[in-house]
């Protein structure tokens, strides 16, 4: 069994920042540990790992043994997504591995509670992913239960895709509903974040964004693609 790391969520200055987590979906796998520490000496908050089992969507990833492999690389926060069928097989695998996010599908849970409380009681925040087409009501019952609420900004399975223009009024509805609650998960855009709407995201209520493609490209190093996106959010760092 792999050691847990235990991360302190509490500290209120590092909340109210917007967080970046870098997609390794888009990152160059052959060199991992080398695109890892890029993106920690760029200030990336996590790291967001995107595992797909062929099934809840076509393509075919990683699995827990990668998982596992980046934990001994980095002390940074491991966010991975689930985008497969039957999480509840896999989440004790994924969280002896090292994750200390993870994020399931609301589409693969016929007992979204029992799921989301699977993974805390594993010692891991429990996330709750959103498809493009999934209306918000679909978690609304369970939202007591999550600590992270993830928005697809694209449909799941490729990087490099545009964000959906049904999402950033996703992702205000889903602020208004949690702050009528009095709820404080996290809301994490997935898909199609760019620099130039990077802004745009933390403005309708995003408090973690996940870039892949705009970090790990050929048109720039990771460091002045990290830069950039933190400059893009530089008037945007807390919410109101």
């Amino acid at each position: 069994m792999v050691h847990r790391i235990r991360y302190d969520y509490t500290d209120q200055n590092k909340m109210a920042a917007i967080k970046i987590a870098p997609s390794f979906l888009t990152a160059d796998l052959a060199r991992l540990a080398d695109e890892v520490r890029a993106v920690e000496e760029a200030g990336a908050d996590y790291l967001h790992l995107d595992v797909m089992d062929g099934h809840f969507v076509p393509p075919i990833t990683f699995g827990a043994l990668v998982v596992e492999a980046m934990r001994k690389v980095t002390r940074l926060p491991l966010d991975v997504h689930l985008m497969i069928e039957r999480p509840e097989r896999q989440i004790e695998a994924f969280a002896q591995a090292g994750s200390a996010i993870l994020n399931v599908h609301a589409e693969t849970c016929s007992h979204l509670h029992r799921v989301l409380q699977q993974i805390k009681a594993l010692g891991c925040r429990a996330g709750v992913c959103l498809n493009p087409g999934t209306p918000l009501s679909a978690i609304k019952e369970a939202l007591e239960e999550a600590d992270q609420v993830m928005v697809m900004g694209v449909n799941p399975g490729w990087g490099g895709q545009s964000l959906l223009p049904n999402t950033l009024p996703k992702v205000r509805r889903l602020r208004a509903l949690l702050d009528e609650r009095g709820l404080t998960p996290d809301i994490e855009i997935d898909g199609g974040v760019k620099v130039h709407n990077a802004a745009a995201c933390a403005q309708a209520g995003a408090t973690v964004l996940v870039a892949g493609s705009a970090v790990f490209n050929d048109e720039a190093s990771v460091g002045e693609n990290m830069a950039a996106l933190r400059q893009a959010l530089a008037g945007v760092e807390t919410r109101a």
